[in-house]
């Protein structure tokens, strides 16, 4: 019997146990462990309540932890203040870590811990209810906001913060912050890039649903789409650049609107200061609030970049959403490439000082980084798999436990498993009908482990959690 311990059950960890099943090895027992205690990972708290038909993919990984072979243990920290990485390999012939990217990159300018300012993913980790979400006053009292970054996420965001609450109440998005968005007054939201509209790294699709939102209008400076030699002449972009270059054409050549909320598309402009609002040069006292973000004008350098031309704007905000990227972060007991946020690796195989470490993996965004979209993880577990499984002969001779789970409990670890996990939904359920909606996630560690217990799940009165803000996507 082939024992594999998956750590994160988010579609990397997903389409790894996947493959595992599929592999055709008879005697085979894979267990997803999750630090917390539901299942999914990005696709639970990094999706926007607005993507039903990408939320629905839950349903594709469910089958999977679903099948006989597979369980599913909840709630259970590996790492500092858990379970050591060099224990969990004493209990599996094979660990796989699909640990995602657990934190975000910094702009590194000054004035960006002013309140007012905060991380893209810290905003969807609050609207998607994710447990470790420390603050539910995104939204309060701002009336302008920017989103730095021209992905799929700050496109998310600007809708979030666009939408109305008509909109969102029929999604799974928590009471406290469907009542705070409701509640907003932002009614100008300028999302801004660095480079031009050709590089942008939103997909067409997100893009377009900006100009589908009620009572919004989009707003693209034609003048300044022209500094990009790639928008004047798209014709030796990809597909999907030109079909951008559209959209934003199209904007651009609409009469203005009258509409209660603006979406302003910006580009070329490189943030180098946000100010606060009892000082204009930026250098407020402590606790001071933002109230603007000074861009200086970029212009393309010939060789895919950009270059500063020493021409400064400030764009009113009193909310702040930075969204430059997911980064990796180390792990206890593994080696990592704290230049590229990755785990060192050899197809999957950890490498440990350029030799490869027998039974250690990894799969997702901590071996290849953040990139792709959801489906990318399922290539990439499947190149990991194929090495354990040719790894496997080996592997099995090693001795461990006939059940882990037994030795994990000893230890004196509960896991939230399965039962707990769908005690979990019938109380998501549950609150949904008594505030008149569908589904409603619970918002904190206190109501997912009571309700794992209320369950009949035996989950310890306190799990060992990482306060670490954010989901970690994998």
């Amino acid at each position: 019997m082939l024992h594999v311990a998956v750590v994160g059950s988010g579609p990397s960890g997903v389409y790894t146990a996947q493959s595992l099943v599929q592999s055709g090895l008879p005697e085979l027992r894979v267990d997803v462990l999750d630090r917390l205690p539901c299942p999914y990972g990005l696709v639970r708290y990094g999706v926007a309540p607005d993507h039903e038909k990408i939320k629905s993919l839950q349903n594709n990984l469910r089958a999977v932890l679903e099948d006989e072979r597979v369980r599913f243990l909840g709630g259970v920290q590996v790492g500092p203040d858990g379970l050591p990485t060099a224990r969990l390999r004493e209990l599996y012939h094979a660990v796989v870590y699909c640990v995602g990217a657990a934190t975000d990159r910094h702009l590194g300018v000054p004035g960006e811990e002013l309140s007012g300012s905060w991380s893209a993913t810290e905003f969807v980790s609050w609207y998607s209810a994710h447990p470790d979400s420390v603050t539910d006053g995104f939204a309060l009292g701002a009336r302008s906001a920017v989103v730095i970054g021209v992905g799929n996420v700050a496109v998310d965001v600007t809708r979030m913060l666009a939408r109305g609450a008509a909109e969102l109440s029929p999604t799974d998005m928590p009471q406290t912050a469907l009542t705070a968005l409701a509640a907003s007054k932002v009614t100008e939201i300028s999302m801004v890039g660095r480079r031009g509209p050709s590089q942008a790294r939103f997909t067409t699709k997100e893009l377009r649903e900006l100009g589908s939102l009620p009572d919004t209008e989009v707003v693209v400076d034609p003048e300044e789409l022209t500094l990009d030699p790639e928008y004047v002449d798209p014709s030796a972009l990809p597909a999907a650049q030109r079909r951008n270059v559209e959209v934003l054409r199209g904007w651009a050549a609409a009469p203005p609107q009258d509409r209660a909320r603006r979406i302003r598309l910006r580009f070329f402009l490189r943030p180098v200061e946000l100010l606060a609002d009892d000082d204009a040069c930026g250098s407020g006292s402590e606790g001071a609030a933002v109230s603007a973000v000074r861009f200086e004008r970029t212009v393309p350098d010939g060789r895919g970049g950009v270059t500063g031309t020493g021409r400064y704007e400030d764009i009113e905000a009193q909310l702040v959403l930075r969204s430059v990227g997911y980064r990796g972060v180390p792990l206890e007991g593994l080696p990592f490439d704290a230049e590229h946020g990755t785990v060192p690796h050899l197809a999957g195989r950890v490498l440990r000082e350029g030799v490869v470490a027998p039974g250690e993996y990894v799969a997702g965004w901590i071996k290849r980084g953040p990139t792709g979209v959801i489906g990318t993880n399922r290539p990439c577990a499947k190149e990991t798999v194929a090495s354990l499984l040719e790894d496997a002969p080996e592997l099995v001779r090693r001795e461990v436990p006939a059940d882990p789970l037994a030795a994990l409990r000893a230890a004196g670890v509960a896991p939230v498993e399965w039962a707990g996990w769908e005690a979990i939904e019938r109380a998501e359920a549950e609150l949904g009908a008594s505030l008149g909606r569908g589904v409603v996630k619970l918002p904190d560690w206190t109501s997912l482990l009571a309700a794992a217990r209320a369950g009949g799940c035996s989950v310890a009165a306190s799990v060992s959690v990482s306060r670490r803000s954010g989901a970690s996507p994998s």
